[in-house]
C-alpha cells in the first residue's frame, strides 16, 4: 500500500552531466528560487510543480557548490533536504557528491539474531569527536566480540556538541564530525571488518535552533505534543509529502550511505491517527528496498508502550518492525542492582520483574504499572527472543542522570560482571553502552551548544527543574559549558589496566561463549526454561539446541545463596563463574574459589557466590 510521491528526489542531487536537479516542497511559497553561491552569484527561480514542489535543473553547479533557498521575496533559507551545512544550522547549504569509493561490494549485512550492538556517540567516543577517529578503534571492538557498531544521531545539530536530538537538517550529516564523506569511510571500514552500522534517526520531532520548516510548509501540527518539541504532522493536510520526506531520509541513509539499520527514536512520539500509519508506511518502503538491494536491513523501534503491535507482521494487523528496544529489561535489572525507585523506577523493585524480563524480553502484558498509574502493555509471550534489543545501560539511562552516572558508578565490581552475564546470555539481542565493557570511569553527561542565549538559559533551568525532580536539590553539570562534554569522553587508555582490563576479558569471555555455543547463540525462547528463586533472588535459566545444552545461575542476591537447581541427567561443566579468581576485580581474589563441575543428576546442589553468574556446559565426556 505504499505511495508514490514524485520521481525527483529531494534537496540536490548533481548530475554526470554537470548540472544539478534541486527539489524542494514548500506549499507556503508561490514562489521559489535558488541562489548560488558561486563566482559569479546566481539565482535561478524554480518551476513550481503540484502539491507545491518547485523544481530545478541548473547547469554547472559542481559538487562543493553552497546554496539557499529564496522563498518569494522573503528570507533566504537553507534546503531542509540539505545534504551538508558547513558553516552550521544557518549557514547556506552545499550540493554533495553522491560518488564514493566504496569497497564493500560484496556486503550483505548480518542476520539480526547475530547482532552484539555498541553504542556509540560520535563527539565523545574518541578525542577528535569525528567519523575518520572512530576507525582506529574498530579492530578493538571486534576483537571484544561487538557485530555491529550503533551511532547516535548524526544529523546536523546547532553548534559542535549535543547528543543529537536537537537535530534540525536530518539529511546532513554533522559537519563537525566529518560530515557524508566521514560517514561512508566510516562505515566501509566497518564493512571490511565484518561490522554492520546501526543508525539513530530522530522521525518525531525536529529541535528548536536552524529550524526553518515552518517557513516551508506545514511540516509540524499542534493537534499533539511532545515533550521535546512541536508534533510532525504525519496525519493531517499535507502529511504524504511530510512523510515522504522523512521516508525518503530513511532510504537515503540505506542506499546512499549503505547503513544496515535504523534505530527509530521514540516512536510512541510519531502521532499518527490515520488508518495506514507513517510506521506502516515507512517498514513497507525499507522492506521493499531491502529486497531490491539484496542486504539485510533492519528496523528498530524504540517505544515506552509495550506495545507488541509494532513487532506483529503487517498482515496480521501489526507494523512489522524487525526489533524494538527493551527498556523494561534494563530497568528490571537496574532496579534490581541499585534498588532504585525513583521517577520512572517506581514498582520495578519485585524480583519477580526480573525474572519475567529474563524469561520474556519484556515484564508489561497489561499488569498494572505503579509508574503510568494503570494496566500497561500489550506483550505476548509468542513474540520472537530475537526482536528484542535489551541492554544494562544505554545513552538514555546513563546520561539523563544528574551527574552521567554509568552502572559503575552505582554498582559493585561484582555486580556489573552479574548485569553483563544478564544482558549477554540472554536469547535476546544486545547491546551495550561504550565503555560500559572496561566499566569507563568518565561520566555520560547531556551536552549542547546552543547559539540563542535565551535558549541555552531555558535548557539550563529545564535540566535543573528536571533534576531536582528525579534526584532532589543539589549543583546541576551546565549542559552548555565546555566542560561538560569534555569530561564526558572515553579514556580507551585506561581499557587495558587493573579492574578495567578484567572486566574488559571478562566481556570478551561472555561474548565468546555466547558467539560458540549453539545453546547461547540461537536465539528462541521456546527452548529455554527460566526458574526464579525469590527468598534466595537466583535466577536458574537452561537453554538448549540440538546437542548443545546449557545451565545458567544468576546470583542477584546480596548473599551466597545455598539451593538445589533442577539440572537434568549428564555431565555438567563449568565453563564460567563470575566469582572465580581470575575474574575478581584484583585479579587476586581472595576468599573466592572456583566452582565445581556437575556430575550427573536431575538434580544438583549448588552454593553461588553472591552477585554473581555461573555458567555449566552439559559434555557427553566422562566426569
Amino acid at each position: 500500500m505504499s505511495r508514490q510521491h514524485g520521481s525527483t528526489p529531494l534537496g540536490a542531487t548533481p548530475s554526470e552531466d554537470g548540472s544539478c536537479w534541486f527539489c524542494v516542497w514548500a506549499p507556503n511559497a508561490a514562489e521559489v528560487s535558488v541562489i548560488l553561491l558561486s563566482s559569479p552569484e546566481r539565482e535561478i527561480h524554480m518551476t513550481r510543480e503540484r502539491n507545491g514542489y518547485h523544481t530545478a535543473q541548473i547547469p554547472q553547479v559542481s559538487a562543493g557548490t553552497r546554496y539557499w533557498y529564496r522563498l518569494g521575496n522573503g528570507p533566504t533559507r537553507p534546503d531542509p533536504a540539505s545534504r551538508s551545512q558547513p558553516l552550521g544550522v544557518h549557514g547556506p547549504s552545499e550540493v554533495v557528491s553522491g560518488t564514493f569509493a566504496w569497497s564493500d561490494g560484496q556486503w550483505r549485512g548480518i542476520p539480526l539474531h547475530q547482532y552484539i550492538l555498541y553504542e556509540l556517540h560520535v563527539g565523545t567516543f574518541t578525542p577528535e569527536g569525528t567519523f575518520d577517529a572512530i576507525i582506529p578503534h574498530l579492530e578493538a571492538l571486534v576483537a571484544l566480540g561487538i557485530t555491529a557498531i550503533e551511532l547516535m544521531p548524526i544529523a546536523q545539530f546547532p553548534g559542535h556538541r549535543n547528543w543529537g536530538y536537537d537535530g534540525v537538517y536530518p539529511y546532513a550529516a554533522q559537519s563537525t564530525y566529518g560530515g557524508v564523506q566521514g560517514l561512508k569511510r566510516l562505515v566501509d571500514a566497518c564493512h571490511a571488518r565484518g561490522l554492520a552500522v546501526t543508525l539513530d534517526v530522530v522521525y518525531n520531532h525536529l529541535g528548536p535552533e536552524g529550524n526553518y520548516l515552518r517557513d516551508f510548509g506545514p511540516y509540524f501540527t499542534d493537534r499533539y505534543k511532545t515533550p521535546w518539541g512541536a508534533s510532525l504532522n504525519f496525519d493531517g493536510a499535507g502529511s504524504d509529502h511530510v512523510r515522504r520526506f522523512f521516508i525518503e531520509n530513511a532510504l537515503y541513509w540505506i542506499r546512499d550511505c549503505h547503513i544496515d539499520s535504523l534505530r527509530l527514536d521514540a516512536t510512541q512520539a510519531m502521532a499518527d491517527l490515520s488508518a495506514y500509519t507513517v510506521l506502516d508506511e515507512l517498514v513497507e518502503t525499507v522492506h521493499r528496498q531491502r529486497d531490491l538491494l539484496n542486504r539485510r536491513i533492519y528496523l528498530k523501534a524504540e517505544t515506552d508502550r509495550s506495545d507488541d503491535r509494532l513487532l506483529r507482521p503487517q498482515e496480521t494487523g501489526g507494523t512489522g518492525m524487525d526489533a524494538q528496544w527493551s527498556d523494561e529489561f534494563h530497568h528490571a535489572i537496574h532496579v534490581t542492582l541499585t534498588g532504585e525507585t525513583i521517577s520512572y523506577y517506581r514498582g520495578w523493585d519485585r524480583f519477580s520483574s526480573l525474572v519475567r524480563a529474563v524469561r520474556h524480553g519484556f515484564v508489561y502484558a497489561g499488569e498494572y504499572s505503579d509508574v503510568h498509574g494503570r494496566s500497561h502493555g500489550t506483550f505476548r509471550t509468542d513474540l520472537p527472543a530475537g526482536r528484542f534489543v535489551v541492554c544494562a545501560q544505554n545513552h538514555d539511562h546513563v546520561g539523563n542522570r544528574k551527574n552521567g552516572d554509568r552502572l559503575g558508578h552505582l554498582v559493585s565490581f561484582d555486580a556489573l560482571k552479574l548485569a553483563a552475564g544478564l544482558t549477554l546470555l540472554s536469547p535476546y539481542v544486545p547491546l551495550l553502552f561504550m565503555g560500559e565493557e572496561y566499566a569507563e570511569d568518565s561520566p555520560f553527561l547531556f551536552f549542547t551548544s546552543f547559539g540563542d542565549r535565551h535558549l541555552r538559559e531555558a535548557v539550563r533551568l529545564g535540566r535543573v527543574r528536571d533534576f531536582e525532580e528525579f534526584f532532589g536539590p543539589g549543583e546541576t553539570p551546565d549542559p552548555e559549558e565546555e566542560s561538560t562534554f569534555q569530561a564526558s569522553k572515553l579514556h580507551h587508555a585506561d581499557r587495558e589496566a587493573g579492574q578495567h582490563g578484567v572486566l574488559l576479558r571478562f566481556y570478551t569471555e561472555l561474548i565468546r561463549l555466547r558467539k560458540s555455543t549453539a545453546a547461547l547463540s540461537h536465539l528462541d525462547k521456546t527452548q529455554m526454561e527460566v526458574i526464579g528463586f525469590e527468598r534466595q533472588r537466583v535466577i536458574f535459566m537452561r537453554r538448549w539446541h540440538g546437542e548443545s545444552d546449557v545451565c545458567i545461575l544468576f546470583n542477584a542476591g546480596s548473599t551466597a545463596a545455598n539451593l538445589t537447581i533442577p539440572i537434568p541427567e549428564g555431565n555438567w561443566v563449568c565453563v564460567l563463574n563470575s566469582a572465580s579468581t581470575q575474574w575478581s576485580r584484583d585479579s587476586r581474589g581472595e576468599e573466592l574459589s572456583d566452582s565445581a563441575n556437575i556430575e550427573s543428576g536431575t538434580a544438583a546442589a549448588v552454593i553461588l557466590a553472591p552477585l554473581s553468574v555461573t555458567v555449566y556446559v552439559k559434555t557427553d565426556d566422562d566426569a
